[in-house]
């Protein structure tokens, strides 16, 4: 069975960004894989550390349960992201359990460090999935089968100075965004925080205007997450392309425009 790995920084991350492209996978027969590098302590106004950290873990693993897909646990609290050999190792591990031919992540450049940082990890990850001298924690046997990582869209589809970030590919989500909403709708401690830290009146509507603004972008799909492909130096063949060969009648591809 073919795997998917979902990167991303905070529980919910994925939900947002990810989590259409991995139903409309897994009905295609692929197994998911699901992992948040950061634990969400610091993501609530009301709740202490631990009691956030505790409380965003179960929210995690339930929206994980919704997309059925295998969870593994976060590696360092909120805002203590950092490009490190001993973090890389844990990212490694994960990569070489889930043995995946797709890695999902975010884009290299975000509205913040979290997210630059779980990518950075990702990536290099991906890269040492079949380097077995590169010692993973805890050490998992490499393999040596290819790797594509593809990028999501950076949050409202912007990099931090404002410029406009095109998808390679579209794809719809139209027909799962009910159960997508569902695996986002998981994370109920995050309406008081996003309300209150950056004017998300409703997080649930939000992750439906994020997916209609990607459709909009589309130019065909009523609702869409959008996917970057990353070159394919040192993880996979030149033409290797598998997402776009797994979901091929639900894509736009834009670079078939240039």
């Amino acid at each position: 069975m073919p795997s998917a790995l979902a990167i991303a920084a905070h529980p919910d991350d994925i939900e947002f960004l990810f989590a259409g492209t991995m139903l409309h996978l897994a009905k295609r027969g692929w197994d998911l894989h699901y992992m948040n590098c950061c634990d969400g302590s610091r993501g609530s106004t009301t709740m202490k550390l631990d009691e956030c950290a505790e409380a965003r873990l179960v929210e995690s693993k339930n929206a994980c349960d919704v997309l059925g897909a295998k969870f593994y646990p976060p590696i360092y609290r909120d805002m203590e992201a950092a490009y490190t050999t001993e973090h890389l190792a844990k990212v490694a591990a994960v990569v070489r359990q889930a043995k995946p031919s797709i890695v999902l992540t975010h884009s290299p450049i975000d509205y913040m460090e979290d997210h630059e940082v779980a990518c950075r990890l990702a990536v290099s990850a991906a890269f040492a999935h079949g380097m077995p001298n590169f010692e993973s924690d805890p050490p998992t046997p490499v393999y040596m089968d290819p790797v594509t990582v593809y990028h999501g869209q950076p949050v409202h589809n912007r990099i931090p100075t404002g410029e406009w970030v095109i998808p390679h590919l579209f794809v719809d989500v139209t027909t799962v965004m009910e159960q997508k909403i569902e695996s986002l709708a998981c994370h109920v401690s995050q309406k008081q925080w996003l309300d209150e830290s950056q004017g998300m009146d409703s997080y649930l509507e939000t992750g439906r205007q994020v997916g209609r603004e990607v459709g909009k972008m589309s130019g065909r799909f009523e609702y869409a997450e959008g996917w970057r492909r990353r070159e394919h130096w040192g993880f996979c063949d030149a033409d290797d392309d598998p997402l776009t060969e797994a979901l091929a009648d639900i894509i736009v591809d834009t670079r078939s425009d240039s």
